[in-house]
């Protein structure tokens, strides 16, 4: 469909949020995160966040006019993920370190677990009911296959990418609720 030289109709599917340049990205740039992901002490589940979370950073700077291509777009992705993927290792070692140095303090964790749990069960009530029910399947452990049959989605990439879209907009719900700044206070 596209060759090296069509980086910037690519571009411009991916302003038009074109269905056939998503999938096609996903079909040319995956696996190269895939394997990037999976050498560094990656799973399948972060790759598939990964890549989606990728795709977010690059829509967001084509919308923005920001993106400043200094080499082919499937290097420039690809830094974005590696950037993105390092980011997320990071973050989880900072949470490794931390439960390890607060083993005794079970009472204030139960209460923190319990207060972001009501944070949640609101934002959660509060979101669509197509939204609703992408995330409950998600997390009774459906594959992106599964949900896109059950919620008649196009295919598996559409439901990877709607999957994202209702975590993003539970996580804006979050960040609305009167005890999220409480529970962020806790969490530091």
């Amino acid at each position: 469909m596209f060759n090296k030289n069509s980086d910037k109709s690519i571009i411009e599917g991916i302003r038009c949020q074109d269905d056939k340049t998503l999938n096609w990205l996903y079909d040319n740039y995956f696996q190269a995160v895939k394997k990037h992901v999976l050498n560094n002490s990656g799973t399948g589940d972060d790759v598939s966040d990964v890549f989606q979370d990728s795709i977010i950073i690059l829509y967001n700077q084509v919308k923005e006019n920001t993106l400043n291509l200094t080499t082919d777009l499937k290097g420039y992705f690809f830094g974005i993920a590696r950037n993105v993927w390092n980011n997320q290792r990071r973050k989880k070692k900072q949470t490794v370190e931390l439960d390890l140095n607060f083993p005794d303090e079970l009472n204030t964790e139960t209460h923190h677990d319990s207060m972001l749990e009501r944070i949640v069960s609101r934002a959660f009530q509060k979101l669509k009911p197509e939204f609703q029910t992408v995330l409950s399947l998600y997390s009774d452990g459906c594959s992106y296959e599964e949900i896109a049959n059950k919620m008649n989605l196009k295919n598996e990439n559409y439901a990877r990418r709607k999957k994202y879209l209702c975590k993003e907009a539970l996580i804006e719900l979050m960040k609305e609720d009167s005890e999220y700044q409480e529970y962020l206070r806790f969490q530091k």
